[in-house]
């Protein structure tokens, strides 16, 4: 049976442990977060020693799993087998293998706690084994949230811990960091730690906690180009220059061409009422007279130019194209365009 990783959590801390847990998919949050867990509450500290067994997938085969899973506790209710990395498994995608496990887990030792976390990927939803997982152990499958969840889930994060938050600040964790949430929820655990009793986050708490530089940002640089101040654009850009590791070029072009993608379907918009744009903006909403400014400076056919440009950057920023350009000039040239339109000639 397939589940959430808000109810796993919510049964383990009843104390209400399965015999199988399959923890699957892309997004390795969870994953580590439910093994983690049950790794360090499924068991008194005195009875881990001789109950407790964390094992790889790349130094065992199914019969050496499932020989420890068919052991009996020691002095203890129960006993907890957890394989990190599962999907490194030597042989679970072979057939012989394969039914040995499906025959575990249509009887399993009740008195063990069998965990799999299966990382980056999804066993073949076809085969037998992953329908007896289904059918038979706590299955839960993972997946990337897209840019557009993360402030939802950052503001949920945050929610579970008490805390409140401004939209701009969760949208700067949101764009700035992205969506890989096991660093979402790191560098948001390390600013707690800086926050006073009942303070609220805000920008200003971002900025000095999350290494983003106050002046130089992907944020500033975004201000810069919507008020067409070409000065200010030059000098952040010259600072990521000077800093390349804390300002990689391929995020922040992902983040111009997310504002961009998100002005051309505000241009596209039936209704451009301040309510009808806030409707589109979602979770974006408290920027919506952000967006209208740009909409004035940036009509949709300069939109639609400038998300080329982007296009065109993205594909330099990978080699694929561009030669031997630098990050930086790169970057230079994407804001050049962006800022200097090319005038339309005339056809004669």
């Amino acid at each position: 049976m397939a589940h959430t990783p808000e109810g796993i959590l919510e049964q383990l801390k009843k104390r209400e442990f399965a015999p199988v847990y399959f923890l699957q998919g892309e997004e390795p949050y969870y994953i580590d977060l439910i093994s983690d867990y049950i790794e360090q509450h499924a068991l008194q500290e005195h009875e881990k020693g001789f109950n407790q067994v964390v094992i790889y997938g790349k130094d065992v085969d199914v019969a050496t799993v499932l020989l420890q899973a068919k052991r009996f506790p020691m002095m203890a209710d129960r006993s907890v087998v957890i394989v990190k990395e599962a999907q490194s498994i030597q042989d679970i995608d072979k057939e012989d293998p394969a039914k040995l496990l499906e025959a575990y887990l249509k009887n399993p030792l009740p008195s063990t706690i069998l965990v799999f976390a299966y990382k980056h990927k999804t066993l073949d939803g076809r085969k037998a084994l992953s329908k007896a997982f289904a059918q038979h152990s706590v299955m839960l499958t993972t997946k990337k949230l897209y840019d557009n969840q993360v402030p939802a889930w950052v503001t949920s994060y945050l929610k579970s811990k008490s805390i409140k938050a401004t939209p701009q600040a969760v949208q700067q964790l949101s764009e700035f960091i992205g969506a890989d949430l096991s660093r979402l929820a790191n560098e948001i655990d390390k600013l707690l730690l800086n926050l006073k009793p009942g303070q609220t986050i805000d920008e200003r708490v971002v900025q000095e906690n999350v290494g983003i530089s106050k002046e130089y940002n992907i944020f500033e640089l975004q201000a810069a180009i919507i008020a067409q101040d070409v000065l200010k654009a030059n000098r952040i850009v010259n600072y990521f220059e000077a800093n390349p590791k804390n300002n990689p070029v391929i995020p922040n072009i992902g983040m111009l061409f997310s504002f961009f993608t998100k002005l051309l379907s505000l241009h596209a918009a039936a209704d451009k009422s301040e309510g009808g744009l806030k409707k589109l903006l979602g979770q974006q909403a408290w920027k919506v007279k952000e967006f209208q400014h740009a909409m004035r400076i940036y009509p949709i056919n300069r939109v639609v130019d400038i998300i080329h440009y982007l296009r065109e950057a993205d594909l330099q920023s990978k080699g694929i194209t561009g030669g031997d350009m630098s990050e930086a000039d790169i970057l230079r040239e994407l804001v050049f365009k962006i800022l200097h339109p090319v005038p339309k000639t005339l056809a004669i």
